[in-house]
């Protein structure tokens, strides 16, 4: 395995993924490090380093998340980061929204909210049945169900976001 261009390759969509997950771009990129860290020192065909990462950074979320509150903490933060400058309405907005998702993903199980974050990084259907320990068949299944779930809960936050307005 070229451990540089599996690098190259993966570490985009894993920061994506672990920052989504995490909220917090500096425990993702840690958390990305850490596993490629892992990842040098377990030989493995190429193939198999995806999966791998992803569940070995999602494991390390998750131990991270057992031993403090960080992740309600950077729940509660709105961190605007725009890159060039929008109106204050669109910002706000935008740190709503992003809010309200994050808050929604949060009242979610964790398999749920596993599957949701993988498909949005592009898995395959047998990656994700990998990561969280399904047969490859159900995942279509618990995509939509998992979906589903989110949309109720999201729905359900921004009514009572704008019942506080």
């Amino acid at each position: 395995m070229n451990f540089d261009e599996v690098f190259r390759r993966l570490y985009p969509s894993l920061f994506r993924y672990l920052h989504r997950l995490t909220g917090d771009p500096d425990a993702a990129d840690d958390i990305a490090q850490e596993s490629f860290a892992r990842l040098l020192r377990r030989p493995m065909p190429e193939a198999e380093a995806k999966p791998w990462l992803f569940t070995v950074a999602t494991n390390l979320v998750r131990d991270s998340a057992r031993k403090s509150t960080r992740r309600e903490r950077i729940l509660e933060r709105v961190r605007p980061t725009p890159s060039a400058p929008d109106a204050p309405d669109v910002v706000t907005e935008r740190n709503e929204r992003i809010t309200l998702v994050r808050q929604a993903l949060e009242r979610l199980s964790e398999r749920d909210r596993t599957l949701l974050l993988m498909r949005g990084e592009g898995f395959t259907y047998e990656e994700m049945a990998r990561a969280v320990g399904v047969a490859p068949a159900s995942v279509g299944t618990l995509l939509a169900r998992a979906l589903r779930r989110f949309s109720a809960v999201y729905r359900l936050h921004e009514v009572g976001d704008e019942s506080h307005r």
